[in-house]
């Protein structure tokens, strides 16, 4: 008998197809909480929004391209938001690909400007909760990567 027989849960699946689903539960979380006005992008905006009401985030995403990593600024910003997240018990992801983050959520609706898509937050749009099943499938893909100690893990988007 297995821990997840005697816990009732399923073990977590090895390979691509799991980062795969990820990858596509992340694409579809992003489109529909920017189609009802629940997502916030930019290090800064995100910063503001967790420190007035941390409560209201439901999901995090960081993401940083290869020449972003020697970007020591933004580094201390990720890490300071992964410390907030981890202490409100907020999920949080990487992404290696800003580009493909930016086709998926586009300029701002603003002023049609690009916008810093190195942090996203999603948001509850009301207070009872947001049910939302790709929500619920990457809820439970940083719960199972957390099993396996990985505690920021990094999805890679669909093309």
């Amino acid at each position: 008998m297995t821990l997840e027989e005697i816990h009732g849960q399923q073990p977590m699946p090895t390979g691509h197809d799991w980062m795969q689903g990820a990858g596509t539960a992340l694409h579809e979380l992003l489109v529909s909480a920017q189609r009802r006005g629940c997502l916030t992008a930019g290090v800064y905006e995100s910063a503001k929004l967790m420190n007035v009401d941390p409560d209201n985030v439901a999901f995090c995403v960081l993401a940083a391209d290869q020449e972003d990593e020697g970007d020591i600024a933004l580094q201390i910003h990720f890490t300071l938001i992964q410390a907030f997240c981890c202490e409100n018990d907020i999920d949080i992801v990487r992404v290696n690909d800003v580009a493909k983050l930016a086709a998926i959520v586009g300029p701002s609706e603003d002023s049609g400007e690009p916008r810093d898509l190195h942090c996203i937050l999603i948001t509850n749009p009301n207070e009872e909760g947001w049910k939302d099943p790709a929500l619920e499938k990457l809820n439970l893909f940083c719960e199972e990567s957390r099993n396996v100690n990985d505690w920021v893990p990094t999805i890679t988007l669909p093309e």
